[in-house]
């Protein structure tokens, strides 16, 4: 059995902006980990039988509670992973707005059906709650990712653990918290304070009936395959390169604009950042000529600085993984515009930067860029924007700009080989609207009430007419 309290088995969190460390949190035993899912399963077979409404007020409560401790909850997860600190409330109030749309719209989405049978019966389809269902999130959001599946599955009447990853674990425990000062009975919203190697043996146990994950492609493989090993679902929402097309009839100066906001937004450490920017040929030197300039004067500085445009990358490695793929790239062709060089001095730190003559076979092109690094293609025209933007592995989000909106709506629909796009506008999530991708992006879907059935039961229940 593994020993929780011995030195090597802890968790320590530290500030990317200053390299001081924050906290230190001891891993949790086996046995203590057993236990914590064996609680969160009773907590479970209580909540299954709470009405959709009561689930409701339990959730609308929670979004209350985390507009109240916003400022407290902000300045922590700009500690632990250095988003600017305007970041971290915004990310709270999208939290709260998904508690309040989950409470409204859980009870029409997971309501019963009825249907008449062509023979006469009568049937019945019940959405019932499964279980436990086993989140393994990332650092980039520490609020959102988090609650991002786990309010969708407590309106669903399931239980949620939570495996953060180890820089916010502040977080998770906060966030914990503030779900049990809203109301939420205890240990249905646990957090597992394990490893990687008991982290498989959470996902092999029985009481796990299903494993949603985000992260990186490679690690949604992993663990994708290991769920599968054990027949539990899975909803995996992966990395991404997402392309934003600068159509010939764009209005440039929107698009610069926006293209600045979706590139560096949350230290430019997002899945659905704005990262590869195909503009046609025709508007290709007024775009760059634009975008370099608007990058080169972003701040890069203190994250709770009201000035600060750009915060700290959120670890040391993250930071030179990025550099490394910036330098592969030129060895290979592209040009750096702007930034591009590696800061001196306390924090991790990387400047706005912008690849130009970017191509096949390069990094920039090929890959996720996880920070603040855009990489700009050039496209014949439209349809060759439309095809590069298509050329990749990944496909979860991407943009279009062009005064032609219906014919950018088109586009969207028919071509678009991603799971969100953003016509004349950069986002990353709405309560309303379903959220995941396709291709090595993953599977499944969250938001807009599809994430509320993703882990239930689709029951039939059919009866004599």
């Amino acid at each position: 059995m593994k020993d929780a309290h011995s030195p090597d088995r802890a968790m320590t969190t530290t500030n990317p902006a200053t390299e001081d460390v924050i906290d230190t949190y001891p891993l949790m035993s086996d046995d203590e980990m057993t236990s914590a899912l064996e609680a969160c399963h009773k907590a479970f077979t209580d909540w299954r039988l709470v009405s959709h409404e009561e689930r409701g007020k339990v959730l609308k409560a929670i979004g209350a509670k985390l507009r109240e401790r916003k400022e407290e909850f902000a300045a922590l997860m700009t500690r632990e992973m250095g988003k600017r600190l305007q970041d971290s409330r915004d990310e709270i109030d999208l939290c709260a707005a998904i508690c309040d749309w989950t409470a409204k719209a859980g009870p029409d989405v997971l309501a019963d059906e009825t249907r008449s049978l062509q023979d006469g019966r009568k049937g019945v389809i019940a959405k019932s709650p499964i279980g436990v269902i086993y989140g393994i999130q990332p650092w980039n959001f520490p609020a959102y990712q988090a609650v991002r599946y786990a309010i969708a599955n407590l309106m669903a009447g399931n239980g949620v653990l939570l495996k953060h990853a180890e820089i916010c674990t502040g977080s998770g425990l906060m966030l914990r918290d503030i779900f049990e000062e809203a109301g939420l009975p205890k240990n249905l919203f646990t957090v597992m304070l394990i490893d990687h190697d008991q982290s498989d043996d959470l996902i092999a146990h029985k009481l796990v009936r299903g494993v949603t994950m985000t992260g990186s492609a490679k690690s949604g493989s992993i663990i994708g395959a290991k769920a599968g090993e054990h027949l539990k679902k899975t909803v995996l929402e992966l990395g991404s390169n997402d392309a934003y097309l600068v159509l010939e009839d764009a209005d440039i100066d929107l698009a610069v604009k926006t293209c600045v906001a979706g590139r560096i937004y949350n230290n430019g450490q997002t899945c659905v950042n704005a990262k590869r920017f195909v503009v046609a040929d025709k508007v290709y030197d007024a775009f760059v000529e634009g975008y370099v300039k608007a990058m080169g004067e972003v701040t890069l500085g203190d994250p709770t600085k009201e000035d600060t445009g750009l915060g700290p990358m959120a670890r040391k490695d993250l930071r030179k993984t990025l550099h490394d793929q910036v330098e592969k790239s030129v060895a290979k062709g592209a040009k750096i515009a702007v930034g591009g060089e590696m800061p001196e001095g306390t924090g991790y730190y990387y400047p706005a930067t912008v690849l130009t003559d970017v191509s096949p076979g390069q990094p920039a092109y090929d890959e996720e860029l996880f920070g603040p690094v855009a990489s700009v293609i050039r496209a014949k025209d439209d349809e060759d924007a439309m095809r590069i933007a298509n050329d990749s592995r990944f496909g979860l989000g991407g943009g279009i700009f062009s005064k032609d909106e219906d014919r950018a709506l088109e586009l969207a629909k028919k071509h678009f080989d991603t799971g969100m796009v953003f016509i004349n506008h950069f986002n990353l999530a709405t309560p309303e609207m379903p959220f995941g991708g396709v291709k090595d992006s993953g599977y499944g879907r969250e938001h807009g009430g599809f994430g509320m059935t993703e882990f239930v039961n689709a029951k039939a229940i059919a009866l004599p007419g």
